[in-house]
């Protein structure tokens, strides 16, 4: 029996051509001997909708079968692992691209499979710390590929700071402490910030991930702290709802806005003048890397997998927002 491997993603029981029906036993695409990947997102949102289209259009470039599983309708363990696990136990997979929504509490579900013979690839996040290459409890995934995020919330601090003169009190709105990428995307604003000694991070807040909790919690900072002059919003839903808060308070324009994530809905603020910084990831691209690295291992087992894939970002500004070679990076 060939050894199978799951790469976790996310998704809906669907063929990139169609739709699988759901039955016990081994599945039509593993009985006939063609790759069949599995996708597990980690939420519904444009971020993963995006990688999907990463994922589909590799596959169908490869010649292997994708089935996208039901994406979780929240952010967590506890939407997306019973999915996951269903999904694994009625069908045979030579491979599960995961983007874990915890780092700790997937480890057990993921090495429970991976024991079963299915190889791991996480996308977006990560178990544990992220290194792979050193022996551990999470050390089993082949590879984590998605963004440097530390590195971005460095950035992104840098890049605020330049806004407003490197000077006065800035705010954060996350959305999950628990997620591998935000946690690092906090942790690397923190860092950034600190480098500038008349600035100051009067905050924190986390919305797991619900828009309107981001606007609220983005207001009661700006009400406690009316001289703020810059927010960073760490994802979609985050990034979303602070802009928002500060649009409906009649400050646009008075405070810096960096947000994470060229959902259609920040690219469109940004040409209002609503948001003055947007960060893309490539999801599209860390999705067909994913299905990319899955396959050449599959057919070649000595195939030296990096541990660590990392694809670079793209900063929408108001001066190239509407330069057509952006928009690729806009999340569709």
């Amino acid at each position: 029996m060939k050894k199978t491997i799951v790469i976790l993603l996310a998704g809906l029981f669907t063929l990139g051509i169609g739709t699988l029906p759901i039955a016990s036993g081994e599945s039509k695409a593993s009985a006939d001997g063609k790759i069949t990947l599995l996708f597990m997102p980690g939420v519904a949102d444009p971020f993963y909708t995006t990688m999907e289209k990463g994922v589909r259009a590799k596959a169908a470039e490869l010649g292997v079968d994708v089935i996208v599983a039901e994406y979780p309708k929240s952010w967590g363990p506890e939407a997306q692992v019973p999915i996951l696990e269903a999904t694994a136990a009625r069908m045979k997979f030579d491979a599960i691209l995961i983007a874990p929504t915890s780092n700790d509490a997937l480890i057990a579900p993921l090495k429970k499979l991976y024991n079963k013979g299915m190889e791991i690839i996480t996308v977006d996040t990560f178990l544990g710390d992220g290194d792979y290459s050193k022996k551990s409890t999470y050390s089993f995934p082949l590879t984590y590929i998605g963004s440097d995020n530390e590195l971005g919330g460095k950035l992104m601090a840098e890049k605020l700071a330049a806004m407003v003169g490197e000077k006065g009190k800035v705010f954060c709105e996350a959305t999950n402490p628990d997620a591998s990428s935000v946690a690092d995307r906090v942790k690397g604003f923190k860092a950034g910030i600190a480098e500038f000694p008349e600035m100051e991070l009067v905050g924190v807040e986390w919305c797991q991930d619900v828009q309107q909790v981001a606007q609220e919690q983005t207001l009661a900072a700006l009400q406690k702290n009316k001289d703020i002059v810059g927010i960073f919003g760490t994802n979609v839903y985050s990034a979303q709802g602070s802009y928002q808060a500060v649009v409906n308070a009649g400050l646009t324009g008075a405070i810096k806005i960096c947000s994470w994530d060229a959902t259609q809905e920040l690219i469109g603020a940004l040409k209002k003048g609503q948001v003055d910084l947007v960060l893309a990831q490539k999801p599209a691209e860390i999705g067909a890397l994913g299905v990319e690295w899955a396959v050449k291992f599959l057919k070649d087992k000595s195939v030296n997998v990096p541990k660590k894939i990392i694809p670079g970002f793209e900063f929408f500004t108001k001066e190239n927002v509407n330069d057509p070679a952006m928009e690729q990076y806009i999340y569709k």
